[in-house]
């Protein structure tokens, strides 16, 4: 399972972002593929925070604009919606401490948690992660 980070679908839709054209293109093909696409909550609630956010830099949508975004993002028959199942504590607990996330870190740790407890590789663009033990992640942008 492909577990899909905020930060690539941020890129994706802002044009402004220097990483714009290798995000959208990596993200038309995992969600136009045929192996499942892990979306966990945290990262679709990142996407709508910081696209419709008019204080920050960069294209912005309204929320009826960006809410339609996600909505196709679940329509597609191979994407998944993540939620914490039976094995999520523990392993969010052992993220936190083991991880040492704190602060801002606890969203990655969560995704990292959730990642673990669905056998999922996470693609994002983010170094943080590596700090999390066990986590298999990949970064499609280079």
């Amino acid at each position: 399972m492909i577990v899909c980070d905020a930060n690539l679908l941020i890129y994706a839709y802002n044009t402004g972002s220097a990483r714009h054209a290798k995000a959208r293109a990596w993200l038309e093909r995992i969600f136009s593929g045929s192996e499942v696409v892990g979306l966990p909550w945290q990262a679709a609630s990142a996407f709508l925070r910081v696209m419709t956010n008019r204080n920050l830099p960069g294209e912005r949508f309204g929320s009826v604009q960006a809410t339609q975004i996600v909505d196709l993002w679940l329509a597609r028959s191979n994407v998944r919606v993540l939620i914490p199942g039976d094995h999520y504590w523990p392993l969010f607990r052992r993220m936190l401490i083991e991880g040492q996330a704190s602060g801002a870190l606890v969203s990655d740790a969560e995704i990292a948690a959730l990642t673990l407890e669905y056998g999922g590789v996470l693609y994002t663009a983010d170094r943080d992660f590596t700090r999390f033990p066990e986590l298999r992640w990949k970064n499609p942008l280079g």
